[in-house]
């Protein structure tokens, strides 16, 4: 089994309850275990193109089995089902499901870039990170760095989700 980071975010609606929801599902996909799940963390909009709510965000640790491109498929059949729209780019949306990480693998396909391209300047996957990582886990070391460079973006911790 492989170890694999989604990152989770929402602002739309009951932005805790949507967090749970899309964990629910995450806990029933087959030969997939969550491992540990971040605090939740709120952060303003980041380069959207109108006027939104703020954004609740947690990190999620699990290993699968699966494929990467069949793990991205199961999160997107998720989003949808959780009435996801996309009506444009950055849109506000009821849940964000994506992979950051997937332990060996390094892809480069139009729907699919591994790692996760834009993590080093998002802060609102970089904190959440921290929470699932082990104290001597190799990626720590990175995300310390990165957040060094980041301007000072406002994240406010919410807490563990129940």
């Amino acid at each position: 089994m492989k170890k694999v980071i989604l990152s989770l975010g929402t602002n739309l609606g009951n932005k805790l309850e949507n967090l749970k929801n899309a964990i629910k599902y995450l806990e029933s996909v087959p030969d997939t275990e969550i491992l540990k799940i971040s605090k939740v963390y709120e952060t303003e909009p980041f380069e959207v193109p109108d006027e939104q709510d703020n954004y609740y965000n947690c990190c999620i640790l699990l290993k699968t089995t699966l494929e990467p491109q069949a793990l991205l498929n199961i999160c997107l059949k998720i989003e949808s089902k959780m009435g996801r729209k996309k009506p444009y780019k950055n849109a506000s949306r009821i849940i964000d499901i994506d992979l950051i990480f997937y332990e060996g693998i390094t892809c480069n396909k139009p729907n699919l870039i591994l790692p996760h391209p834009r993590t080093k300047d998002r802060i609102f996957v970089l904190v959440p990170m921290l929470d699932i990582l082990s104290p001597g886990d190799k990626l720590r070391k990175k995300i310390n760095t990165y957040l060094k460079n980041l301007n000072s973006a406002e994240i406010e911790e919410i807490g563990f989700i129940k």
